[in-house]
């Protein structure tokens, strides 16, 4: 199986049960049928082309997605600045509906679909250093979740851009490593969306620091 750069690295459960899953590095034939009871936007793509960098990604991205949507969902009740809700709110209407489009793309590949669970409990995915893409740490969100006021409004925006900078890591080795299409365009829209959102939370660090 092709060895992967540690951006992608899984932990290990999750990386044992991809390797049962049986996905070979260019593994092009058909796999199990998508759940029929799944929503389009949660519909396998087209093609069944994949390496084992599309798994991992969306395996990894999943979880990474949900702790974003967490911490979006605490900036809509505990910010003060109006851009950092706002900018909140954009997170969560882009990165929900990707969750389940990877989900879909996992089921139709026969893989495991890791659970988006959008606690800030991302256990498995501690304790692995610069592995985890940017994730926090559940000693980061309980910091973070005490915070008020201009402070947490920074925090908020510090961490999101380790988080999104995290993202964009595990989309350029999807790009480098993948075969999928449509795994593919995501990583390259995940590239230029969170790269602009990056620069819009410099913006707003800078305004808030003043």
């Amino acid at each position: 199986m092709k060895h992967l750069t540690r951006t992608l690295a899984l932990p290990t459960a999750l990386a044992v049960a991809l390797v049962l899953s049986a996905c070979g590095t260019a593994d092009t034939a058909a796999t199990s049928a998508a759940n029929p009871s799944a929503s389009a936007a949660s519909s396998a793509p087209a093609s069944k082309t994949k390496t084992e960098a599309d798994v991992v990604f969306a395996s990894m991205m999943i979880p990474h997605h949900a702790q974003a949507i967490s911490m979006a969902d605490t900036a809509l009740k505990q910010a003060t600045d109006p851009k950092v809700k706002a900018l909140a709110t954009k997170i969560k209407a882009a990165q929900g509906p990707e969750i389940e489009r990877m989900s879909g793309w996992l089921t139709g590949w026969g893989a495991p679909v890791p659970a988006a669970d959008t606690g800030s409990d991302m256990a498995g995915m501690e304790g692995m250093g610069d592995q985890t893409g940017g994730m926090m740490s559940a000693k980061d969100i309980t910091t973070l979740n005490k915070a008020t006021g201009s402070a947490f409004d920074r925090m908020w925006l510090q961490m999101m851009v380790k988080h999104h900078q995290g993202a964009i890591a595990m989309a350029k080795t999807a790009l480098e490593q993948g075969a999928n299409p449509e795994a593919k365009k995501l990583a390259r829209s995940i590239i230029d969306g969170q790269s602009a959102e990056i620069a819009e939370m410099s913006s707003i660090l800078t305004q808030i620091r003043a």
